[in-house]
């Protein structure tokens, strides 16, 4: 029981170190290609860009936010209460970056998830 118990905590150890290393990967990524629009603190721009920080979107609608990175969006979309209608193109991200970036920002500005996205998850997300 013991010996199990040790396994248990390696690997949340592992996973945590993990996780802490996709999202400074990722913060990288959000500095490069993220900024511009969504801003530095993830507060985006007012009627045009939708925030990323305290974003209801993104927790509820996780597949979908993964999908508007990996193959860009357009069409409206409500976040906090507010309606957006613009278009986000794709970054041309590779599915480990965008792993990365959705770790980054599911982790900052207010936003926390227990669930770690993978380049598996990324990977299994199809365009519609």
């Amino acid at each position: 029981m013991y010996f199990s118990g040790i396994i248990g905590l390696s690997i949340f150890l592992f996973q945590d170190k993990e996780l802490e290393e996709s999202i400074q990967r990722g913060g990288e990524i959000y500095q490069d290609f993220c900024i511009t629009c969504h801003q530095g603190a993830g507060e985006g721009v007012a009627n045009t860009y939708p925030p990323l920080a305290g974003s209801d979107y993104l927790l509820t609608y996780r597949e979908e936010s993964i999908r508007g990175i990996k193959f860009g969006q357009q069409g409206e979309l409500m976040v906090n209460g507010a309606t957006y209608n613009n278009t986000m193109p794709s970054m041309g991200l590779e599915d480990e970056e965008i792993a990365d970036v959705m770790n980054f920002i599911l982790n900052s500005w207010g936003n926390a998830s227990d669930e770690m996205v993978t380049t598996t998850v990324v990977e299994s997300i199809l365009e519609n």
